[in-house]
């Protein structure tokens, strides 16, 4: 039976290390991309919005036609009673019948007026509501030219890391293999606890990398030993000698050339 070879503590430094590096690249391709995907989702956000307004006002006149059709059917309605209590009232017996249907004339009068007045209300209703289609139509279409130029700037992006992008992912998925499970949550907890995502760090000039506070000259002799795990007391990061920083930085490029 094979007896698992346990790895060293250099071996788990320069594992932690290398994964760092290997996402700290991926973390630099994305960073390339910039704002550029929270502005698609924006921009695709507001085209929604501004088509869903169209249709509404679209809606609105259609609406508004309906009135119009409908008042205007209502006023030939109205006229026909008219004409047909005017000719009434030519065969009445009485001034009382006469009256009555005076006032019924009149009533429909009114009516005709009042629905050419809804007429003309609906009618400027629908041009204003027209120059407004036409007005978001014409932001519409700025912000899909707009939107369409933000894609295809993003995609030429995505184009020319895809292949990078896809050789760091499978690396960094072998290079978490080789390290100890605790090793590897402590490693994305801090990871994930930091805004530049650095969770191993070497030391640059006494103190770790992108601190300010300088670490004792017997810790660094530790460090460089390789001996042990060490978190720096201050920003909580997995500390690397300079030398295996280095060493690794190298054979990264090498291997990515």
């Amino acid at each position: 039976m094979a007896v698992k070879q346990e790895v060293s503590v250099e071996d788990k430094l320069r594992a932690l290390y290398n994964l760092q590096l290997i996402d700290s690249r991926i973390d630099e391709i994305k960073s390339v991309q910039g704002e550029l995907p929270l502005e698609i989702e924006d921009l695709e956000s507001e085209i929604s919005g501004l088509t869903a307004r169209i249709e509404k006002l679209n809606q609105d006149v259609t609406n508004f036609q309906t009135e119009v059709a409908n008042r205007k059917i209502s006023i030939d309605e109205s006229k026909e009673l008219v004409k047909k209590y005017t000719e009434q009232q030519k065969s009445v017996r009485n001034n009382r019948e006469f009256d009555s249907l005076t006032k019924e004339a009149e009533f429909q009068e009114l009516e005709i007026e009042l629905s050419e007045k809804r007429i003309k209300e609906a009618y400027a209703r629908i041009e204003q509501k027209k120059e407004i289609v036409a007005k978001t139509t014409e932001k519409l279409n700025s912000q899909q030219s707009h939107l369409d130029h933000k894609k295809s700037e993003l995609d030429a992006i995505l184009k020319e890391t895809e292949n990078e992008q896809n050789e760091l992912k499978e690396l960094s998925d072998k290079m978490a293999e080789k390290i100890d499970n605790h090793l590897l949550v402590a490693y994305r907890r801090i990871r994930n606890s930091v805004k530049n995502g650095l969770a191993v760090v070497a030391i640059e000039r006494g103190a770790s990398g992108g601190s300010y506070f300088t670490i004792p000259p017997q810790v660094q002799i530790e460090i460089a030993s390789r001996k042990k795990i060490t978190i720096d007391e201050y920003s909580g990061r997995i500390l690397v000698d300079a030398a295996l920083a280095e060493e690794e930085r190298e054979k990264l490029a090498a291997f990515l050339k």
